[in-house]
């Protein structure tokens, strides 16, 4: 019998996805930007103390090869030739920190995560050190001094793991966010890897000036950080190296964004003044700037938004972040055990149809923009003997949506212009009853795309498009129009400004929750003077609070 005949669809671009939740490869057909197939794996978060996020760079890695070797698999019941596939774009999560040794290849310590707050004592020590009149790291950056960016992770790193301070000393150390990690493994590892990154995850390590576009001596000296370390900063879109292992060997991987710039590109937001948010792990609002840099007023950071090719100009966004969103889910589903699937979320929201007064500020790290406060903690408040674990679930969404109302306020002032809606993507966009609480909320209309892939989408424009690979047009004309599924506001208007106002309430009851401790010690010995009240009062709340978020009676 004749072995079936492969089907011929064109030029195809493959993208890997790695965020903090899971890693996906996806395949598109690049003349109709249609997902052809995909393969996602879960990733691990390792907590080993009390605001510390950890991963394993080789599960990382390992995830990496698992999903395009599976999604190949696909491609091949599904008839389609992978010899079709021209190139290969990296999305990542952003800020992670990977510290590894260039001559056996093994990471040197787990990859710190953006979400880690280990570091917030060395952000207080650099802090006094930058004058009140010169903010030169703001200005350089466009970046608060923050827990969130690579540079504190990185000095954390070599001030704290012997491994590292050893291979920096006999210059074996090789520096990177989880993008440059994943290229330098797939490009050969230390068997001729590629030490690159792009101006968009360079601009959120806190050592890379976003007007010259170069690593800066004075950053780099003031954090402490040997330059010789840094990879070389590349385009988002050019032939970094070939892959050198697997299904996809000799392919290149030409395209390479940050997931927040990657869906800004897969959303197509390509004009000045354009915006979306992205519902992931965390919430990230970005609007694009075009060729000017602008700073915020507001709470919002200013970064680079992509480049396209090594001769095309530099875009810009201000960035609106939020540490939790998706993470929230996971929290419920992981730590207290109210649901089994992140699925679930919108069954129980669906049954109370309201939090019932119950509000939830998940500021598990702190928060993000507008307010850069790490001295905030999660609180669930309003809670009565009628609340459930329904409207605990409910106000898990809505707190979602109301912190996207925060950054999206600050983004109308920054600009001056208010968008007239949202364009939305990212896995939580699934979620029916989230979009429409979105739309109520910010009292106007959520634009979801059929195709909510949109950062991976975006690392696959970039790919393809790129000089010596030249399979995807992203001139206006040649874009695939996308078709849209539209949440518009249903409750009025002053209804949705009471919820806000009382979110806003709620948000200041959480900060300065940390007060006479960093993370980075984990001192017990606070506890010693507390009074004996306090914990058995504690206790019991604990107790009644979780017999009723449980059911039991």
């Amino acid at each position: 019998m004749a072995a079936a005949k492969k089907a011929v669809l064109g030029p195809l671009v493959g993208a890997v996805d790695q965020g903090t939740s899971s890693t996906r490869f996806l395949v598109f057909n690049s003349k109709t930007a249609e997902l052809l197939s995909h393969h996602q794996v879960e990733i691990k978060q390792e907590f080993p103390r009390e605001g510390w996020v950890e991963q394993d760079p080789k599960e990382i890695l390992q995830s990496v090869y698992e999903c395009i070797e599976k999604t190949c698999e696909k491609l091949g019941q599904l008839n389609i030739d992978i010899s079709n596939i021209k190139a290969i774009g990296v999305s990542n999560q952003r800020e992670t920190t990977v510290v590894w040794d260039k001559v056996t290849g093994e990471p040197l310590y787990n990859a710190v995560v953006w979400l880690d707050l280990r570091t917030q004592s060395t952000v207080e020590n650099l802090s006094k050190r930058i004058p009140g009149n010169n903010n030169f790291v703001k200005s350089k950056t466009g970046l608060p001094l923050s827990t969130y960016f690579s540079a504190v992770k990185l000095r954390w790193l070599l001030d704290n793991v012997k491994k590292v301070q050893e291979a920096v000393e006999e210059n074996r150390a090789l520096f990177g966010t989880i993008d440059s990690w994943l290229i330098w493994s797939l490009t050969g590892g230390i068997h001729g890897g590629v030490h690159c990154t792009d101006v968009t995850n360079a601009s959120r390590t806190m050592l890379f000036n976003i007007h010259s576009l170069e690593w800066d001596k004075e950053l780099c000296e003031f954090f402490g950080i040997p330059m010789e370390i840094l990879p070389n900063v590349r385009s988002s879109s050019e032939i970094y190296g070939l892959m050198k292992a697997g299904a996809l060997e000799g392919v290149p991987i030409s395209g390479c964004l940050g997931d927040q710039s990657a869906a800004l590109v897969g959303q197509m937001c390509f004009q000045d003044g354009q915006a979306k948010n992205t519902y992931g792990t965390g919430c990230f609002l970005l609007c694009n700037t075009g060729h000017k840099c602008v700073f915020s007023e507001h709470g919002l950071l200013t970064t680079v938004a992509y480049k396209l090719g090594r001769d095309k100009p530099v875009y810009y966004a201000l960035e609106g972040s939020v540490a939790i969103a998706g993470a929230v889910i996971r929290w419920l589903r992981d730590n207290l055990g109210i649901i089994k699937s992140s699925e679930e979320i919108e069954k129980l929201a669906k049954e109370v149809g309201t939090s019932y007064g119950c509000y939830f500020v998940p500021a598990f790290s702190g928060l993000y923009a507008p307010y850069w406060e790490p001295s905030a903690r999660g609180i669930i408040c309003g809670l009565t003997q009628f609340t459930n674990k329904c409207h605990i679930a409910f106000a898990a969404l809505e707190a979602v949506c109301f912190q996207t109302r925060e950054i999206l306020d600050a983004m109308n002032r920054d600009c001056g212009i208010p968008l007239s809606h949202l364009q939305v993507d990212g896995g939580m966009t699934s979620n029916k009853i989230l979009m429409q609480l979105q739309a109520d909320i910010l009292y106007i209309p959520v634009v979801k795309p059929s195709m909510p892939e949109t950062t991976a989408l975006g690392a696959a424009m970039a790919a393809g498009a790129a000089e010596g690979v030249g399979v995807w047009s992203l001139e206006p004309e040649d874009l695939s129009a996308v078709t849209m599924e539209r949440f518009e506001p249903q409750i009025n208007a002053e209804e949705s400004e009471i919820r806000y106002s009382t979110w806003k309430k709620a948000v200041m009851k959480s900060i300065g929750w940390v007060t006479t401790q960093s993370p980075e010690s984990g001192d017990p010995s606070i506890f010693c003077s507390l009074p004996l009240g306090f914990f058995i009062v504690s206790s019991m709340v604990m107790l009644i609070g979780a017999r009723y978020i449980s059911g039991i009676p």
